[in-house]
């Protein structure tokens, strides 16, 4: 359905997009719970280790960063070292051009989120809300206007921490349509009247709830309450964020269009908003239909709610996602390294034991299903490594293998024991076992615990090399040879 937006993707490189917003630093502290303190009835914490990442209009520029965007950022930090380190995190980021006013008076807002076990268990708020100094304010508009004039789109990244106050929205909202740029707003509050004259808003269903003072239950309540939201703020479109039943596109005089969610395993939404803003935002910069634009947004937002805290989305992810809308289940268990290294460490994280086994996979037989069955028992969720087509001649010579290697995966898929697969062209799978770090790695009992490739850096971190009982008188070379035995003696196939 989807197939079309497939060479659209590319449209998305190199368009320079100006955001401007409330710039925050999200610290994240793992550990793992093993009790509850004596003192109170709370959990206690034992701290692993921690990260610190871009947040807030921050993560909307780590977005468009990621998906081939140039950025022109503008934002307010404190003299702290929160400030600090959000200002390095930014020096990382390739093609963006920051402008961050640092006002003594306020702290850089920063979020901790203490985690374990994938879940979080508190979120910590250092910031100030009220709004900025009218002399920030001007500063703030100097460097939108030195900046505007390369753009042609703006994103407005309003988390109500004073940054995008009453007179600096509506001068941006002014001067964009002066330079004939689309602004996109992610709102925020119960008064939108702010906003009026911009391009689109992007409230989330709380946000469109307070602000319509309309109950929204379907998608006909959201279409009803974002035509209100246009014709009271003079906007051009509405794209309502619906979590888990997608978005909801609104424009003005055109009939709504619903794009649902992806059905995913949602690990963490935080950022998810900031996702579907970038990729909205950096897709009508590259010259899509707001339609196709939004399609595209659902897609990545669907994508990040995936992830690991406030996470990006990459244009690979977008591409592979649709290239394999149509064969949904299949495709879904097919995944790169770089994938199955990231679930491997969410699965961890989800206090999951990771397991996995490789072979060649052709011409699916007994003892493979055996060997997959005894390799899902001994752990939680199963990665299955296949030999590429160029990897089996060379280990089998060049008749082999009788299935290419879409074929050997698709059949793998229909596995319920198989949870992902990865497709690896070295003669062994060392590299694949060193990225995914299994914890139980599974081969048949033809060989010694010593002979496994990968088995000795398996049990050094701690992880288990298993045998799986052999089912006798089945191989695939065995299979291959019965069927040609008939043609070698002159019988009829």
């Amino acid at each position: 359905m989807n197939a079309h937006l497939v060479p659209q993707v590319e449209k998305l490189t190199g368009h320079r997009v100006l955001c401007i917003g409330d710039v925050m630093l999200d610290r994240y502290i793992y550990g793992q719970v093993d009790r509850i303190s004596p003192e109170a009835p709370i959990p206690v914490l034992r701290i692993q280790r921690e990260a610190v990442t871009l947040g807030g209009a921050g993560n909307v520029v780590r977005n468009l960063v990621s998906l081939g965007g140039q950025v022109d950022l503008i934002g307010v930090i404190g003299q702290d070292p929160a400030g600090y380190d959000l200002a390095k995190q930014l020096t990382s980021l390739p093609s963006v051009t920051s402008y961050l006013l640092t006002d003594n008076s306020r702290p850089t807002t920063l979020k901790t989120r203490y985690v374990a076990d994938g879940q979080q268990l508190l979120r910590a708020d250092h910031e100030v809300s009220q709004a900025v100094s009218a002399d920030m304010e001007e500063q703030t508009l100097l460097r939108v206007r030195g900046a505007i004039d390369g753009c042609n789109v703006v994103i407005l990244s309003d988390y109500a921490k004073g940054v995008l106050s009453l007179r600096v929205v509506t001068e941006i909202i002014k001067l964009a349509k002066e330079k004939n740029c689309k602004v996109l707003i992610d709102p925020k509050g119960r008064d939108f009247s702010h906003y009026r004259g911009a391009y689109m808003l992007t409230p989330n269903r709380k946000e469109l709830t307070e602000v319509s003072g309309m109950t929204i239950r379907t998608i006909e309540d959201a279409e009803k309450a974002a035509r209100k939201l246009i014709d009271a703020q003079q906007l051009e479109g509405v794209l309502a964020k619906l979590g888990s039943d997608g978005v909801c596109l609104v424009m003005k005089g055109q009939p709504a269009l619903h794009f649902r969610a992806s059905a995913r395993e949602v690990f963490d939404v935080s950022g998810a908003g900031d996702t579907v803003l970038a990729t909205m935002a950096l897709s009508l910069a590259g010259g899509l239909s707001p339609a196709d634009s939004a399609a595209l947004a659902n897609i990545a937002g669907s994508i990040v709610v995936g992830k690991i805290g406030t996470a990006t989305v990459t244009r690979e992810e977008l591409v592979r996602e649709l290239a394999h809308d149509q064969a949904r289940q299949s495709e879904e268990k097919l995944i790169t390294l770089a994938q199955a290294t990231e679930l491997a460490e969410r699965w961890r994280k989800q206090g999951l034991k990771v397991g996995f086994t490789n072979g060649c996979f052709d011409l699916l037989h007994p003892g493979h299903i055996s060997l997959i069955r005894q390799a899902k028992a001994a752990c939680d969720k199963l990665i299955v490594g296949i030999n590429s087509d160029a990897s089996v001649k060379r280990l089998k010579g060049d008749s082999r293998p009788v299935q290419n290697e879409a074929s050997r995966a698709a059949v793998l898929s229909s596995l319920a024991d198989v949870d992902q697969i990865v497709i690896f062209t070295e003669e062994t799978p060392l590299n694949l076992i060193k990225a995914i770090r299994p914890s139980a790695l599974v081969k048949g009992a033809d060989y010694r615990v010593d002979q496994v490739v990968g088995g000795d850096l398996v049990q050094s971190w701690g992880g288990q090399v298993v045998l799986a009982n052999l089912v006798e008188g089945h191989s695939t070379t065995a299979t291959i040879a019965k069927l040609q035995a008939p043609k070698k003696a002159g019988g009829v196939a």
